[in-house]
């Protein structure tokens, strides 16, 4: 009873019936009505011995006077009388409207005019072609209803039983089809969220099955969306355990063995061995620092203080930072910045870091001989800062994901010649958390350029 499906089918079979019997009361009330009235009317019931009547009176006595000693008189007698002849009651009106004659008030409206309803539905009575009053028939007094006619009455409201019936019926079964339509795709939505937490992160709702109910079918969209963020975020979930703990064996790994080997006597205790211990602790810390600034970022918890900054003089900053790296690499590095300040609203702090990573990348990618321009400009509503290099650049196939977390295109995933693969992720999760955006933009053999944006600052 408690299906979506059986409430709605009840409903629809309520309101069938409820709108059908309705109907069929009023049709059968309003016909019988129409007929009753029909058989009430002067032209129906007084054609013939009550307007003669009616007529011989006025004609000898030159007014209504008495008028009901002459109706009754008339109807008192059998030859004037058929067998078949129905008896309404009887209100005569004067040529005003003035009513001189009631019986179906009891001679209670006489001196009473009739309204504009009443002269319209009255019957004239003339006198050589003059109107001279009005007749209204009413209720009979008794048998205005005969047998063929209460026959006719009772088909009707037969018929219109049926007609009711059949209406309840067919509006039930259009119910049912129409409740189990509308309930059938939140029933796969329910069995789809169902196995989705169940850890069957590929279900999904078919759409096709919710396209005839569009709030439905929002739901089943919204719901598929959600499915797919929540199983991409599981994927990254996994492969973030499993990078972390790969990243971590490494130099525990080297740490474990130069410990055990000195243990052993098979390495002496020297200085050297020290410092690559030593190394190997700062590689741990390091990317320890990362995974948790990176998690912080991520779940919008990082520390940040947004003021109006001068872009450009940060860009200087950075550029003075890796001057000296550059040259001891043979690499060009070059500052192209407009005369006129770049300031826009974001932490300097982290702008700094964010231009580490891309720089401290750009020139582990790019020989000796080559070149790294760090770049600025204003464009609509932002302040734009890039970092091209003249690499090896990146493969198509591999572009969509260097800000994903410890990708790196070298698939042996050596350290040796690289860092933690965390940069590119950490400068994305903060650039978008200061409200800008971030990308790349590469061509095999040719290069790379990232770049960032951050609102602009009026100020």
């Amino acid at each position: 009873m408690n299906r979506l499906w059986v409430r709605l089918t009840l409903a629809f079979v309520l309101v069938a019936l409820l709108v059908a019997g309705a109907s069929a009361l009023a049709i059968a009330w309003n016909a019988s009505r129409q007929f009753r009235g029909y058989l009430a009317q002067p032209g129906v019931l007084t054609r013939g011995w009550v307007l003669e009547t009616l007529e011989a009176h006025y004609e000898i006595y030159g007014s209504w006077a008495n008028v009901g000693q002459t109706l009754n008189a008339v109807r008192l007698r059998p030859r004037r009388r058929p067998r078949d002849l129905r008896q309404p009651l009887l209100l005569i009106a004067d040529a005003q409207g003035r009513v001189v004659y009631d019986e179906i008030a009891d001679q209670r409206r006489v001196g009473q005019t009739l309204d504009g309803f009443e002269l319209a539905a009255a019957q004239p009575v003339l006198m050589d072609g003059a109107v001279v009053g009005y007749v209204l028939a009413g209720l009979p007094v008794a048998g205005l209803i005969g047998p063929l006619e209460r026959r006719f009455l009772e088909d009707l409201q037969q018929s219109a039983g049926v007609i009711a019936f059949g209406s309840a019926v067919l509006g039930a079964g259009a119910g049912l089809l129409i409740s189990r339509s509308l309930s059938r795709p939140l029933t796969l939505l329910a069995q789809a969220a169902r196995a989705f937490a169940a850890r069957d992160w590929s279900q999904r709702v078919p759409l096709k099955a919710t396209a005839h109910v569009a709030e439905v079918h929002e739901v089943a969209q919204a719901f598929n969306h959600m499915a797919n963020s929540l199983e991409q975020a599981e994927i990254q979930r996994r492969n973030l355990m499993a990078d972390v703990a790969h990243e971590l064996r490494t130099p525990l790994t080297v740490i474990q063995g130069s410990l055990r080997a000195m243990l052993d006597g098979v390495h002496p205790l020297s200085m050297k061995e020290v410092a690559t211990l030593y190394d190997q602790a700062r590689l741990l810390s390091r990317l320890v620092e990362d995974v948790r600034e990176l998690a912080l970022a991520e779940a919008h918890q990082l520390p940040l203080t947004l003021r109006a900054v001068d872009l450009a003089g940060l860009a200087r900053t950075a550029y003075e930072r890796f001057s000296v790296a550059a040259d001891l690499q043979g690499v060009t590095l070059v500052l192209d910045l407009p005369p006129e300040p770049l300031r826009a609203m974001a932490d300097p702090d982290r702008v700094i870091q964010v231009l580490t990573n891309l720089l401290s990348n750009a020139l582990r990618h790019t020989p000796a001989g080559g070149q790294v321009v760090l770049s600025g400009q204003r464009q609509a509503g932002v302040i734009r800062l890039a970092v091209q290099d003249t690499g090896e650049g990146i493969a198509p196939e591999d572009l969509p994901h260097v800000f994903d977390r410890f990708y790196r295109g070298d698939k042996s995933r050596a350290r040796g010649s690289g860092g933690s693969g965390l940069g590119l992720a950490i400068a994305k999760s903060l650039v978008e958390a200061m409200g800008g955006q971030i990308g790349a933009d590469s061509q095999p053999g040719r290069g790379s350029v990232f770049w960032f944006t951050l609102p602009r600052s009026d100020v």
